[in-house]
């Protein structure tokens, strides 16, 4: 009796779902290398694509670079706003639970060089004007969730850059009275 053969079926992924890996494979080396220091092929090489098949993804180094800073904001945003409906839900304060969502997020190194990074690029108008929305959105969303003052937004969004710089230099533990005064219990970041 003949056994029939299976052919395995190649499933093909769409380009969304590949501009996704391209994004996820991007973010590690922007965190890195910023917008003047990523090669597009170490990018292509990490997605496991061709430089041709990326630059049919993102026509440019300079609009992957957007799409990484926008997928950082929207990540961020995302959990800011799902930590507050959370403690809504639950009766508790939100600024302490969006507070200690944001202290999570401060562990991803990728998550929080990229926001750096994009920062560090700001002197060209598109990346510029792409941080601008980023900020405006997780704004008005926490202003919106925490119906703060604008002194108290003032407060939180320099407190969580704080916060940013501190992870950045990894000073907590650093036994010098710059560091120990400007570091931050992990409840405290924003």
């Amino acid at each position: 009796m003949a056994q029939s053969a299976t052919v395995p079926t190649r499933i093909l992924s769409t380009a969304e779902e590949r501009r996704e890996d391209v994004l996820r494979a991007a973010m590690k080396v922007v965190a890195a290398r910023g917008l003047y220091g990523t090669p597009t092929m170490e990018i292509a090489k990490a997605a496991g694509i061709s430089q041709a098949y990326l630059f049919r993804l993102f026509p440019t180094k300079t609009e992957l670079f957007l799409a990484v800073i926008e997928r950082s904001f929207r990540r961020i945003h995302d959990t800011l706003a799902e930590a507050a409906a959370n403690a809504r839900a639950a009766g508790r304060p939100v600024k302490k639970a969006m507070a200690e969502a944001y202290t999570d997020l401060l562990k991803d190194p990728e998550l929080l060089l990229t926001q750096l990074q994009g920062q560090a690029a700001a002197s060209e108008p598109a990346v510029r004007a792409v941080l601008r929305r980023g900020f405006q959105m997780l704004f008005e969303m926490v202003e919106r969730e925490w119906e703060a003052s604008p002194a108290e937004m003032q407060e939180f969004f320099a407190h969580g850059m704080l916060c940013n710089v501190i992870a950045a230099m990894q000073i907590e533990g650093l036994h010098e009275r710059w560091a120990e005064v400007l570091t931050f219990s992990d409840e405290e970041c924003p």
